[in-house]
């Protein structure tokens, strides 16, 4: 009998041939992989080899939806797009809200696999079971909205999801962004440039089916409990006062409140007059109305308006917190109507708000160093603060031109071509700009950050228990630790066996797919959560057991870290920016603070089964979760660590927690 929860057909792509084909999905995928970022991990594991292009016809772009989407549990509506980086050259994902994802498991579809590079730009058009290929010669050149508008037209239904690229997507920014339903974006690691590189404009998606769970009593007993979770008891409260009166902007202030706000290129982490830029500030003078993904109990999203000034009339949904931090403190621009308008021109144009801040933050620090002026930018004068400027250099990332020709490539690669000292401004790890976090005044965001599979990025594995004060799930989650500890930001003791906590919690929430609101923020769901709402749609009766799910996040993480040692990653991989561990926090809560990375990566080794020395995994690792084939491959090509995983002590055992297990 068929697993619920799928519509148990993805669609292969090949956009050389022209060929659109649906297959079957392998149970055993489903079993082992369950969806989203599980089963893009195997697909790009078993597609995309070692030296291959990111920006190639040989690279591979997967759009996933997981079991969950489009079901009534919430938040359900997210999918995800994954792809080898073209900014990073490792493991690319992002992902989404809106209703893209649930409508294309409507239209009979689990996930797409895109190949190939089309002959002259192409758009995809799925309807109930049905797909093909158009042309998209009078879509290239528009923005994300226009690209909506042109394509609901041309079907005559205005109630058609698209998900597609600007014109950053098509000039191939290094970040560029999938767009969908307007204004939700799958920014961060650049699918945007892959989709344009293979002359993929849009996917349009309109479906009229349903999704069959395997226990439809007990899914909707879950998805009951889970509601009710939003609207009643411990967190309602918690979500009434912040997530759903502000939005993400709430963490504005927050992060401000322990010295965790990137200011100026993340050169410190407190803003003085941070009410200037706050959530309150937003809310009063901005926002005109309240929205929700599909199936959302938690409800953050609103729709922002400019009013009066140069950029009267400027509307759009957000911006989120990293938006609001990337083009406000950390450029030191104060003039909110800039960071509205930053973010509806990177909305428009298909770009990640995060890693295009940071490009004007590092052109402005670049700047004031004088290790690059006039002559460089083109006649720019580019100075802290200036919001005109920033703009600017937005406009000219979109469409590669000038100065943003070079910004479009990411910091890491503009500050090698720059050359001198410039690649240590480029606040990043492993290829990805640093988003709104930093480790030295919320330490195990080190941990984060260095073992992330896509580099400096907090949504893979960051720990909300110390960030946020969430106590009770200190002494719930990690009984045999001292909680005290565990919350304290300051402390790297425990952080290692945290971090890989939470990054098996986060595969699985992104392989259902759940959104994070609601995981992390506040953190209603667990394993136990996970595993009703699993079993309960899927009828995988092993899933019925917490510990198999997070077995299941394990293999997950595995795969994922698997797919970047092959193409080169180790130990040495697992670092920080010295600006994290070497230069003290100025000012703030944090202040004289810097990040110590070595205790925070011994623990999380410990609990991965990954070599001290090296970072490599051991054989046993990988046969142990069922990846004994993945094993083979990093042994046949010297990538494993030699031996098998040491014994961890009971004492060690028993230390880690949950995380341990």
């Amino acid at each position: 009998m068929a697993y619920g929860g799928y519509q148990g057909r993805f669609l292969d792509v090949d956009l050389s041939a022209g060929r659109v084909e649906a297959h079957p999905v392998p149970e055993e995928m489903q079993r082992m992989y369950l969806g989203g970022d599980g089963i893009a991990a195997r697909v790009l594991w078993d597609e995309v080899a070692p030296g291959v292009d990111p920006l190639g016809p040989e690279n591979v772009l997967v759009i996933a939806t997981g079991p969950l989407t489009g079901t009534l549990f919430p938040p359900s509506g997210r999918w995800m797009a994954a792809s080898l980086s073209p900014l990073t050259s490792h493991w690319g994902e992002a992902h989404a809200g809106g209703f893209f994802g649930a409508e294309l498991k409507y239209a009979g579809y689990d996930y797409l696999v895109i190949r190939g590079k089309a002959s002259a730009p192409v758009w995809l058009c799925i309807s109930d079971g049905r797909a093909e290929l158009r042309r998209a010669a009078a879509l290239w050149g528009k923005t994300v909205p226009e690209t909506t508008e042109t394509i609901a037209r041309e079907l005559g239904d205005p109630d058609v999801k698209v998900a597609c690229i600007g014109p950053a997507g098509e000039k191939l920014v290094r970040y560029a962004a999938i767009m969908s339903d307007y204004w939700r974006a799958a920014g961060r690691t650049g699918t945007g440039a892959v989709m344009g590189a293979k002359g993929l404009k849009a996917i349009a998606v309109r479906g009229s089916g349903r999704v069959r769970v395997a226990d439809a009593e007990g899914f909707l007993a879950a998805c009951r409990d889970a509601h009710r979770a939003h609207r009643e008891g411990e967190w309602a409260d918690y979500i009434r006062r912040t997530s759903r009166r502000y939005g993400t902007t709430g963490l504005t202030d927050a992060m401000n409140a322990i010295g965790r706000l990137p200011v100026k290129n993340h050169g410190d982490g407190y803003l003085p007059d941070v009410e200037r830029v706050g959530c309150e500030a937003i809310r009063q003078r901005y926002r005109v109305a309240h929205k929700a993904c599909f199936g959302c109990a938690l409800q953050c999203k609103y729709v922002s308006h400019v009013s009066s000034g140069p950029y009267r009339g400027t509307r759009s949904e957000g911006p989120e917190y990293e938006t609001v931090d990337a083009w406000g403190p950390n450029i030191l621009v104060y003039d909110l109507d800039v960071v509205m308008q930053a973010n509806y021109l990177c909305n428009i144009y298909g770009l990640d708000t995060i890693s295009a801040g940071a490009a004007v933050a590092f052109a402005m620090e670049l700047y004031e160093r004088g290790l690059i002026g006039k002559d460089d930018t083109g006649g720019m004068e580019i100075r802290w603060g200036d919001g005109q400027v920033a703009l600017a250099l937005l406009e000219q990332i979109a469409r590669r031109e000038g100065f943003g020709r070079l910004l479009g490539e990411g910091c890491d690669l503009a500050a090698r071509e720059i050359g001198g000292e410039a690649p240590r401004y480029s606040i990043s790890v492993n290829g990805l700009e640093a988003s709104g976090q930093d480790p030295r005044s919320h330490k195990s965001v080190g941990c984060t950050y260095a073992t992330n599979v896509r580099g400096a990025d907090h949504l893979r594995s960051l720990s909300v228990i110390d960030e946020l004060g969430f106590h009770s799930k200190a002494v719930e989650r990690f009984p045999h630790l001292d909680p005290e500890v565990c919350g304290n930001l300051l402390d790297e003791t425990y952080k290692g066996y945290m971090v890989a906590d939470q990054e098996e919690c986060f595969a699985v929430c992104d392989s259902m797919i759940l959104c994070k609101y609601g995981v992390m923020w506040p953190p209603i769901y667990y394993f136990p959560e996970f595993a009703r709402a699993i079993s309960t749609a899927t009828g995988m009766e092993e899933y019925a057991d917490p510990e198999a799910v997070r077995a299941l996040g394990r293999r997950i993480c595995h795969l994922r870290r698997a797919f970047n040692v092959r193409v080169g990653w180790d130990r040495s991989r697992d670092t920080l920016h010295p600006r994290f561990t070497e230069e003290p926090m100025p000012s703030g809560p944090a202040q004289g603070q810097v990040c110590h990375l070595e205790p925070m990566l011994k623990e999380f080794y410990e609990v991965r089964g990954y070599d001290q020395a090296t970072g490599l995994p051991y054989r046993d690792t990988l046969e142990q979760a069922g990846l004994g084939d993945v094993a083979e491959e990093l042994g046949r090509l010297g990538r494993l660590a030699p031996g098998l995983r040491p014994a961890r002590p009971r004492s060690e055992k028993s230390r880690s927690g949950g995380g341990g297990r």
